[in-house]
């Protein structure tokens, strides 16, 4: 509820328009029962037909006022539900923007995308039913229970004996469903990344004829979430006629006893009648009521689920009066170790080195030496656990951090593209590119040939996942994007891999005229993408065991030898 509160103080105006549309829907339902016992006490019994017609002309303008009020307030709940869904979700996606690798890990992509829809789903059916019923439901019971006691205090001790029955079946309901439903959503989670496992992965499990073990590994959550449902389900169904019973056994009740009265003279017809209304809507207003309640377990669960994400901080975090960097000049790694939350050990130990504006800095060393872990410490996906990442000297935690990313060209080792044109794409970090500056950035990424084999050329559409782009043409689009961002700094996470040796050595010939003036840092497996940088670290186990250029490493680092040996003939390590 704390969750809805905080979005429903946005929409006060449709709130109290929706109160008042309730109020008057309350008016008119209890209204007609008490003028139709008048009509038969009054009209019927004393056979006056123009009091009966003045009273059905006063039931007929009642009963359109009770439809306007039932119209505008299903507009404000449908409006009012909605838009608070809207909301969440708005805010869930803005939130999901600021987290680091950590905490995108610590939630799961497939369970924020279940918070984001799923969850947020069921607050909106939540939302709607607490608009229309859980706000009208206590004035009608309210009202019907002062109009009951009005008509018959006999009777409505009638009533008075079974709505405590209901309202304690309904908590026991409340308290057996709510681990179902925290089970039944947890399943969804397990759903969504099966699904997006095997739909990102069908060629992998193709190749490996391994669909029936998919098959068998997505009907076990799909027969667990099933099993979950039925409970609920049942539980839920099995309320309603338990409802309807006790308001029927309360209803013959009140029919024998209500007969000795008339038969006494103790009660009128009309009044029976009348009672028997409200009786209708006291009852169907508390099951109503209770209906609520047994939806409530369930929503909060999602509530829950949501609070979780927003609430939960970024442990990256721009600073509140961070400092603007205009030009990257320099950048410098003092002393660095970083540690992943969730390792014993360090994935990086006291790194130094420094990198000048116009000099291209690689990076090699065999896999999970650290290679990945460093450089995504510069545009400070994570922050390192000791030491300092340094811009022109200043810290980067000092830094605005979205004004530093913008300086920072970064091109990952799987490349991304998202769908849209090509031009987008190359767009994706300078929306305001020309025409001429997304080909120059197509052409120095040695991506223009193909993109003009292509049909439509810069304009021919990306598929969802790229799969219409072979890895190496994908690589050269996600160079391009950040070419065309016109960066200080270029980082490249072994983002050549899946390019031939030629166009390999054309993109690096082409880059050096373009990054002169930039900081170039390169991920690199190859010692030919690397050996002509002006320095080279060499890491082993998180550790620098080598800096310098390509022939002081050859004589005085063991580590980096052995590469270059296993890659190189012996004519070309003695150039």
């Amino acid at each position: 509820m704390k969750l809805i509160l905080h979005y429903l103080k946005r929409y006060k105006l449709l709130f109290i328009i929706d109160l008042i549309s309730i109020c008057g829907f309350v008016l008119v339902e209890l209204g007609i029962p008490t003028i139709v016992a008048d009509m038969i006490d009054n009209g019927v019994a004393m056979g006056d037909k123009g009091y009966i017609y003045r009273m059905g002309g006063v039931i007929a303008a009642i009963s359109f006022i009770g439809v306007a009020g039932t119209i505008i307030a299903g507009y404000c709940c449908a409006k009012m539900s909605t838009s608070i869904t809207r909301d969440i979700r708005n805010e869930l996606f803005e939130k999901i923007q600021t987290f680091s690798h950590f905490e995108m890990n610590q939630f799961g992509t497939a369970s924020l995308i279940t918070r984001t829809t799923n969850d947020a789903f069921q607050i909106q059916m939540f939302v709607n039913v607490l608009l229309r019923t859980a706000l009208l439901t206590p004035v009608m019971i309210v009202f019907s229970i002062i109009m009951t006691v009005r008509a018959s205090f006999t009777l409505s001790m009638i009533i008075g004996a079974t709505i405590p029955v209901i309202v304690i079946g309904v908590i026991i309901v409340a308290k057996v469903s709510e681990p179902i439903s925290e089970a039944q959503q947890k399943s969804i989670d397990g759903l969504n990344r099966i699904s997006r496992e095997n739909l990102t992965g069908i060629r992998v499990v193709r190749a490996f004829t391994n669909d029936a073990y998919e098959e068998e590994r997505f009907d076990k959550t799909n027969v667990e979430y099933t099993t979950l449902s039925k409970k609920l389900f049942k539980l839920m169904s099995m309320t309603q006629p338990v409802f309807f019973l006790l308001m029927n056994l309360a209803g013959l009740l009140i029919y024998w006893i209500a007969a000795i009265l008339i038969d006494d003279g103790a009660l009128q017809v009309g009044r029976l009648v009348a009672f028997n209304d409200y009786l209708f809507h006291a009852m169907f207003s508390v099951m109503l009521f209770c209906l609520v309640f047994m939806l409530y377990p369930r929503a909060a669960v999602s509530a829950r689920r949501i609070s979780a994400v927003l609430e939960t901080e970024g442990s990256v975090k721009s600073p509140e009066k961070g400092e603007t960097v205009e030009k990257i000049t320099s950048l410098e790694f003092d002393n660095v170790t970083f540690q992943f939350a969730d390792s014993d050990e360090p994935a990086l130990k006291d790194l130094n080195f420094k990198i000048e504006k116009g000099e291209t800095f690689a990076i090699i060393g065999s896999t999970g030496s650290g290679k990945s872990a460093l450089i995504n410490l510069i545009p400070r996906f994570y922050d390192v656990t000791k030491g300092a990442v340094r811009v022109n000297g200043k810290d980067l935690r000092d830094l605005d951090l979205f004004g530093l990313r913008r300086r920072i060209g970064f091109v990952p080792q799987k490349a991304t593209l998202f769908t849209g044109t090509i031009a987008e794409n190359i767009r994706f970090g300078n929306p305001v590119a020309t025409d001429d500056e997304v080909r120059e950035a197509a052409r120095i990424a040695q991506a223009l040939d193909f993109i003009r084999e292509k049909d439509k050329g810069f304009g021919e559409e990306i598929t969802e996942g790229a799969t219409n782009l072979s890895g190496g043409q994908k690589q050269r689009v996600s160079i391009a994007r950040a070419l065309a961002e016109h960066p200080d700094v270029y980082v490249f996470d072994d983002s050549f891999s899946a390019l031939d040796f030629k166009t390999e050595a054309k993109l690096r010939h082409e880059l050096k005229a373009v990054t002169k003036e930039a900081i170039t840092v390169i991920v690199a497996q190859r010692i030919s993408t690397a050996m002509d940088a002006d320095q080279i670290l060499v890491l082993h186990d998180g550790k620098t065991v080598g800096l310098g250029k390509h022939r002081d490493l050859l004589k005085n680092c063991d580590i980096y030898r052995e590469i270059a040996e296993s890659q190189l003939s012996e004519e070309e390590l003695s150039k």
